[in-house]
């Protein structure tokens, strides 16, 4: 092994560049190269013992000996150029030539060396090219056709009866050892082409087996012609049921322009295309029923050119396509797309807000400053009692209200960082219906809004937050007055259920939209997001009867439609210490921040406290 790398390793050397891509024509070259160029070296070197051993040589030796150098010429030729099958043309009539002459000069056709005609088209199998095949057979017969010709016009000398004999078994071991030489070359190429060929089968097989991508075929009419292994699990079902139109039947209905357009622009424009679409996947749910999903597919395809095809044979070509499972990639973009979306919702939330809070803060300050300054100044102004009274007054009403809007924002806060304590006792929720309709009976008499109660006297007690109650029926209860027009109506009412209260608030004011109704009860989120409508309120009325609502484990419904009016329902147990969620215990010694969201949208409610508002 040792003695033959330093030959084969040059050997390789003169392959040249175009073929060493391709393992079969590299073999190739390297089996036509390495026979005659080692063996016409050998028979060189051997010249000079023959010489010694024989004597002077003959004319038909030294014609032989000088013949050796062709193959070397031959092998360089091919080394230098790379053009396989000119190079067996050029030895096959080197061959041709050199038989030609010899048998010539030992008696024409029927001399030992013309049974060496045969080989020439023998050799120039090895090249697996009819082309030359057909060359190397015409150069053989034209020069068996010469030496008839020549030995019928007495132009050749007649062979020694005494070594015709001897030469003519010599010219047929000779022919026969060559030739076995060639069968044995040309099943070692064979040899060599069929491993090749495994070797490259069984890489493409082991990608096609293990890869998590699928190769897919497509005739002319976009049938699946071939679709590796890998789509049995891609898309949950067998490759037989796949093939032809199968795969087109589960791509969504919605996406199949686009599934046909990426492969017939790439049959007929020759060129590579790609496309995402979705395609129905068959599988098992996690209690083993059948079930199916659509995934995402995206679809890289390239044209294949088939043999024979001319370029503008579009009809012929068909499509080799790679489909990858991008539904995780998908998920990503629809999550960034939320993100961006809840970020600029998140920035119109705030700006609604400092929007708001600018409204509810500065107008009452404004009342306090200006109207103690005007107490500071009474000397002057020479304001009697009832007129400072009636300034005290007003400041102490603008005074609650800041204390009201803190308040929401605080209580808030807690909820939303389950901070919010709740005191559950058993108490008449009738009575606390009656408290808040008593307080908002004078501002509904303002606004010319009827406020209605229905309420049965025989309603149970409840085990709940009275204070949390209290706030809720005032919060339903002062929307549903401010959002009603003069001459409107305001009904609460109360019902007992099954292990449950039903608190209803309706109105017939002026409703809420469907696209703003999804949010309603988001924290600072108001109805119609305008800024100047006449309706005031800081977005946080709904979401802290919400937030209290799921305290207690209760349930909260709304129905609205524009024009027409609003109707919600709680639904509180009758014993909420029982039914409310469990409070996740925080870590020891880890204070909860208050933290005000910015990220949410709505709300058409006011502060949780009854105020007057100073002009």
């Amino acid at each position: 092994m040792g003695l033959f790398a330093p030959v084969r390793d040059y050997v390789e050397t003169l392959v040249h560049p175009s073929a060493q891509h391709d393992a079969l024509t590299a073999s190739r070259h390297r089996a036509f190269i390495a026979p005659r160029l080692l063996g016409s070296i050998i028979a060189l070197a051997s010249f000079p013992v023959y010489l010694f051993a024989r004597g002077t040589p003959t004319t038909i030796e030294l014609m032989v000996f000088a013949w050796l150098v062709v193959p070397i010429l031959t092998a360089y030729f091919l080394s230098r150029t790379g053009r396989y099958e000119s190079a067996h043309v050029l030895s096959s009539l080197a061959l041709t030539g050199l038989v030609t002459a010899v048998a010539a000069s030992t008696g024409g056709i029927v001399s030992f060396a013309a049974i060496w005609l045969v080989v020439v088209p023998l050799e120039a199998a090895l090249s697996a090219s009819r082309r030359v095949v057909a060359t190397a057979s015409t150069l053989a017969l034209g020069a068996a056709g010469l030496l008839v010709l020549l030995g019928a016009e007495h132009l050749l000398p007649l062979p020694s009866p005494s070594s015709h004999a001897a030469l003519a078994a010599l010219g047929i071991v000779s022919a026969a050892l060559y030739a076995a030489g060639l069968a044995l070359g040309a099943e070692a190429l064979a040899r060599t082409s069929f491993w090749l060929l495994y070797a490259e089968e069984d890489r493409y097989r082991l990608l096609a087996r293990n890869m998590t991508d699928v190769i897919t075929r497509h005739g002319r009419d976009g049938g699946v012609l071939f679709m590796s292994p890998a789509g049995e699990t891609l898309f949950g079902a067998r490759i037989a049921e796949l093939q032809g139109h199968g795969l087109f039947d589960r791509v969504h209905v919605a996406d199949r322009p686009a599934y046909l357009t990426a492969l017939g622009d790439t049959a007929a424009l020759a060129e590579s295309r790609s496309a995402e679409f979705r395609v129905r996947r068959d599988g098992i749910d996690a209690h083993g029923h059948p079930a199916m999903d659509f995934v995402w597919i995206e679809m890289r395809c390239r044209p294949l050119e088939q043999a024979g095809a001319d370029a503008g044979e579009a009809d012929r070509r068909e499509v080799v396509a790679v489909l990858r499972d991008v539904t995780g990639r998908k998920q990503q973009q629809q999550a960034l797309e939320d993100a961006r979306a809840e970020a600029e919702r998140a920035n119109a939330a705030k700006s609604r807000f400092l929007a708001t809070m600018s409204h509810e803060l500065r107008t009452p300050l404004n009342a306090i400053i200006g109207f103690s300054e005007m107490l500071k100044r009474e000397a002057a102004l020479m304001l009697d009692a009832k007129r400072r009274n009636e300034y005290a007054g007003l400041i102490n009403d603008s005074g609650n209200h800041l204390l009201a809007v803190v308040n929401g924002i605080l209580d808030m806060s807690k909820i939303e960082t389950d901070n919010f304590e709740i005191t559950p006792e058993p108490f008449n929720p009738g009575q606390v219906i009656a408290s808040c309709c008593d307080i908002l009976a004078l501002r509904a008499r303002e606004a010319d809004v009827a406020l209605e109660r229905l309420v049965p006297g025989d309603l149970p007690e409840i085990v709940a937050d009275k204070r949390a109650l209290n706030q809720i029926m005032f919060n339903l209860l002062s929307n549903a007055i401010r959002f009603t027009d003069r001459g409107g109506k305001v009904l609460v009412s109360a019902r007992a259920e099954a292990g449950n209260i039903a608190f209803v608030v309706e109105d017939n004011g002026v409703g809420i939209s469907d696209e703003d109704l999804a949010r309603v009860g988001e924290p600072y989120f108001q109805a119609g997001a305008s800024y100047d409508r006449r309706h005031g309120g800081t977005g946080l009325g709904l979401s802290i009867v919400k937030g209290l609502v799921r305290l207690h484990g209760g349930e909260f419904s709304i129905r609205s439609r524009v024009g027409e009016g609003t109707r919600i329902t709680i639904g509180l147990p009758l014993d909420c210490e029982r039914s409310r969620p469990v409070k996740k215990k925080r870590p020891h010694g880890v204070v909860s921040p208050i933290i005000i969201p910015m990220n949410q949208s709505a709300g058409t409610v006011q502060p949780a406290s009854p105020v007057k508002k100073s002009a």
